[in-house]
């Protein structure tokens, strides 16, 4: 079993940590700047025979191999006590204990970029993320990124992996998101979510009728062909959606869906897979299909929606700190809004 001891303040425990023993997690504290993090653990028989470094990223996995390897040169990374070598291999028994002061993980600069924050505490913040945001910095999106916002809003999420953030959300997605503040709540709610543990349910409508609700249990790969996108099939990662119908139109389905696995562009590409892509969806779906005898306020909505109609509208999760129990909602954002009134209009007339 697990287990951690603190004395005056939360357990700390990585998604990684397996039957190994957390003998000292004093989590850490601030000291002007910089922040001092102070980790002990103790190995079990299982690592017998890897190399250190390696073990240390995998216990550790928030920090690069590389940044490990150099506090372990430094001093910062100690075993039984003492320096050793990347290269030096492990009995199985030893005590790790790491003690730095965290500088900048991240290069990219903060921006005053307005934020929805629907909850903050001193462990995590709870965003909606607008439709047309990207979560995190990347090629051809080097700034405008909710990672950006975050640098500006809270400024010490330089010294965290991904400045907190566990989880994302695509870029024309809009919803919820959290976001850790500490490397407690990062290694907390990572661990929730390798252990499906974290609820997150989407609002979406698609093309067709669908009958009625189901479970997609199909691995989810990258595309052979096109990179950019992704495609059901063998060899992917295990991949499961849970959905149920919440409302039909005469052409349409409003539906809610769950994630139990959170692969990239889940959900749009397990609706695409049974037929009913979304309405929006420039990559999964091949046009805008406007039904026949649509009307003119219909046809006009359904071409100009120009992305995905899918939004996270609740999340939950275990507090990091307290342990509570949380669950949050955020309000569809207008354009979702419209276009399910219009739909709803659409159907009362025919």
């Amino acid at each position: 079993m697990t287990s951690a001891q603190s004395s005056n303040s939360t357990t700390l425990q990585t998604d990684l940590l397996i039957d190994e023993e957390i003998i000292d997690a004093d989590n850490h504290t601030s000291e002007g700047s910089a922040t001092r993090l102070d980790l002990s653990v103790q190995l079990d028989p299982s690592y017998f025979g890897q190399r250190i470094d390696q073990v240390a990223a995998s216990i550790w996995s928030d920090f690069s191999r590389e940044k490990l390897k150099q506090w372990m040169k430094d001093g910062h990374l100690l075993v039984n006590g003492q320096v050793v070598k990347p290269k030096y291999r492990c009995e199985g028994d030893e005590i790790l204990t790491l003690a730095v002061e965290l500088e900048a993980q991240i290069s990219s600069q903060p921006e005053n970029i307005p934020l929805d924050i629907i909850y903050e505490d001193s462990d995590i913040m709870v965003v909606n993320k607008p439709v047309g945001m990207v979560v995190h910095p990347g090629a051809g999106n080097p700034s405008g990124t909710l990672v950006n916002a975050i640098l500006y809003h809270y400024p010490k999420s330089a010294e965290l992996a991904r400045a907190g953030l566990v989880h994302r959300i695509d870029k024309d997605t809009s919803g919820l998101l959290v976001v850790a503040k500490t490397l407690e709540a990062q290694f907390s709610l990572t661990k929730q979510l390798a252990n499906k543990s974290v609820y997150r349910l989407y609002d979406l409508v698609v093309y067709g009728n669908v009958i009625a609700g189901g479970k997609i249990d199909e691995p989810i790969k990258r595309h052979p062909v096109d990179r950019t996108k992704m495609a059901v099939g063998p060899g992917g990662k295990d991949a499961v959606t849970h959905y149920n119908v919440k409302e039909r139109f005469q052409h349409f389905t409003r539906i809610q869906a769950r994630l139990e696995t959170g692969r990239t562009h889940q959900i749009r590409v397990h609706m695409a897979y049974i037929g009913h892509g979304l309405i929006g969806d420039q990559t999964y779906v091949q046009r805008v299909r406007v039904p026949a005898g649509a009307s003119e306020l219909l046809g006009d909505t359904l071409r100009g929606f120009k992305r995905q109609a899918l939004h996270a509208s609740q999340l939950g999760l275990v507090h990091p700190r307290t342990q509570e129990e949380m669950k949050f909602e955020a309000p569809w954002p207008e354009d979702l809004t419209q276009l399910v009134d219009v739909l709803r209009t659409d159907n009362k007339a025919y």
